[in-house]
């Protein structure tokens, strides 16, 4: 169980917080109805931009993604199967590690997350200003 706090919260902390609380859903809204319109689930669009987003030199398995996208391994080794079976991820063994399977994605997932990521780019940045001004309100000492 998590420990409660011993803080007194004032009403602009409740305020910035569900201020938040809506523009992430706003966000989420807006992210799950950009993937659908290029006929693409939302937690394949998650998948493909966690592989791509993976920092230089790092290698994306399914434990990993797993943990990326905080599910279960089982779910990802599905999730991984569709990928698969769109064409959007191919299965490689890894070089250094013989045993392990590593995820790579296709061209055709290349260019769908192109285009979803420009425009997300697009309405973070539109949105940016809004959510420094409510994590502003939110920071420790920030009253």
């Amino acid at each position: 169980m998590t420990k409660r706090p011993k803080v007194q919260l004032t009403q602009a902390d409740y305020e910035a917080l569900a201020a938040l609380r809506y523009a992430l859903r706003k966000f989420t809204d807006f992210s799950t109805s950009a993937a659908q319109e290029e006929g693409l689930p939302p937690q394949q669009h998650q998948a493909l931009l966690a592989i791509k987003g993976l920092p230089e030199g790092e290698v994306m398995t399914v434990g990993m993604l797993a943990e990326r996208l905080l599910i279960a391994p089982h779910t990802a080794t599905e999730l991984v199967g569709r990928l698969i079976a769109s064409a959007y991820v191919q299965r490689e063994t890894d070089s250094e590690d013989r045993r392990r399977q590593t995820l790579k994605l296709t061209g055709k997932a290349e260019d769908i997350l192109l285009r979803l990521s420009a425009i997300h780019l697009h309405e973070v940045r539109e949105m940016a200003p809004r959510l420094i001004e409510i994590l502003s309100r939110l920071r420790d000492d920030g009253r």
